[in-house]
Parts: structure tokens; C-alpha cells; sequence
């Protein structure tokens, strides 16, 4: 079955999540006077990873909302018992010094571009689309993009197979006409394929170890993978 729409990750994938995280939480600890509290910036960023992480699962799980398992995050990040309103502006205030950092990855908007002639694209992400839409806009790159799911709204999350047919049903294509790409090989590839989609596993890192999956290093590959260079549903031979 032909490849008729891609379907994007962007966190790590399109935008450079973890380059802007790093340098809003260096930011933010010195605003906020806590550098001091972490050896270094990478320790904290860790440990704030580690609770992005825990929460993240008991939002998906539905043991909290959106907005709870960031409060959550924050109480857990400074271990202080904050009101739902203390805790909302700490974050508010990571957020200016995240967005400040915020860019594309420099092969994202080259390949946009490039695919938009021959083939439709969309986004589904383990986010909201308040933060994912806004994102795309600020980043200019929304025009991109026939529709931009998110597991807030969908209230299921990356990789249950629901989410990817929800994007599917979005585009009314079959999920074997779709590819999926995303920097995460379980959550992103491995959880497309599940649900019958084409996945590729963007290896920014050349981490390999994953020969079961069509991988990629760089997005310039993908424009010549989706268009036969590599068949879909074998190992990639890319990178």
C-alpha cells in the first residue's frame, strides 16, 4: 500500500525539545536562585526529566489532569508542598526561559518543505494542543499541517494503537497508507507499527541496536526512503 501522508513526532524529532530544555532550566535556576541546589545543570535537568517522566505516566493512566501533573512536577522538582497557584506561576516561569530557546532542528524545515508536493502531513503528539499548537506557530510551521493531535484532548497516549488510528481517522486514510516518524523507537516507531502504520525511527544519536525497525539519522533520509529507496516493513539500510 502506498505511502500517502506522514504523520510527525515533534518533540526531538522536529524541534529541539532537549537543546531547549537545557538551556530554559540553566534560566530558570539562575531567576529563580536555586543553581546552587544541583551540582551541575545536567543533574537537575535529570532529575526534572525523571519527574517529567512519572508524572507523564500517571496522566496517561489517568491518575491526574494536564495541568495536575505539572504541579506535580513542580512540588516534586523543589520537594515544597505548593498551593495549585504557587506552583502554576513556577512553572510559568520555567516556560519564558524554555521558550526563549526554542528552534527547529536544522534538516526540519528542508524536509517540510520538500514532502508537502507528494504527500499530506500531520502531527500526533504525548502532549496538549494548546502547548503543541502554539508551538508549531511560534516555530512557523503550523501551515505544514492538515491537523495536530494530541494525547490531552485524545485522552489516550503514544503507543497505544488508538492514538495512532485516531490520526489516521483524521486524515481518513488507512494506517497502512501512513507513516509515522518520531525520535523514540518504542514509543514512536515500534508503537506505529503496532497499529498498522509504517514507522520510522528518527536515530538523531546513531544509537542503532534496533534492527527490527526502519531507521533514519538525519530527515534528508526520509524523503528518499518514503519514495522506495528502502521498502517499508524491513530492516532500513539507511544509516
Amino acid at each position: 500500500m502506498a505511502i500517502r501522508a506522514v504523520l510527525w513526532d515533534i518533540d526531538d524529532t522536529l524541534f529541539d525539545y532537549t537543546g531547549a530544555d537545557r538551556a530554559g532550566m540553566q534560566g530558570h535556576l539562575a531567576a529563580e536562585g536555586l543553581a546552587d541546589r544541583f551540582p551541575t545543570v545536567d543533574r537537575a535537568l535529570g532529575r526534572w526529566r525523571e519527574i517529567t517522566d512519572l508524572n507523564w505516566d500517571r496522566f496517561a493512566a489517568g491518575e491526574t489532569d494536564f495541568q495536575g501533573q505539572r504541579r506535580d512536577r513542580v512540588r516534586m522538582f523543589l520537594g515544597a508542598g505548593l498551593s495549585d497557584a504557587e506552583a502554576d506561576a513556577w512553572f510559568e516561569r520555567y516556560i519564558v526561559h524554555f521558550e526563549s530557546a526554542w528552534s527547529l532542528f536544522p534538516d526540519s524545515l528542508a524536509v517540510l518543505d520538500g514532502l508537502a508536493a507528494e504527500y499530506r502531513q500531520a502531527v500526533l503528539s504525548n502532549s496538549s494542543i494548546r502547548n503543541q499548537d502554539r508551538k508549531l506557530r511560534v516555530l512557523g510551521v503550523r501551515d505544514h499541517f492538515e491537523a495536530v493531535l494530541c494525547a490531552a484532548e485524545l485522552g489516550v497516549s503514544k503507543p497505544d494503537a488508538a492514538a495512532f488510528h485516531a490520526a489516521c481517522d483524521a486524515l481518513a486514510l488507512d494506517p497502512g497508507e501512513v507513516a509515522y516518524v518520531g525520535n523514540e523507537p518504542d514509543i514512536d516507531a515500534g508503537g506505529a507499527v503496532a497499529a498498522g502504520l509504517a514507522g520510522v525511527w528518527l536515530d538523531r544519536g546513531g544509537i542503532g541496536g534496533r534492527p527490527e525497525l526502519v531507521r533514519i539519522t538525519d530527515l534528508g533520509q526520509l524523503p528518499g526512503l518514503l519514495r522506495g529507496d528502502t521498502r517499508f516493513g524491513a530492516p532500513s539500510a539507511i544509516g
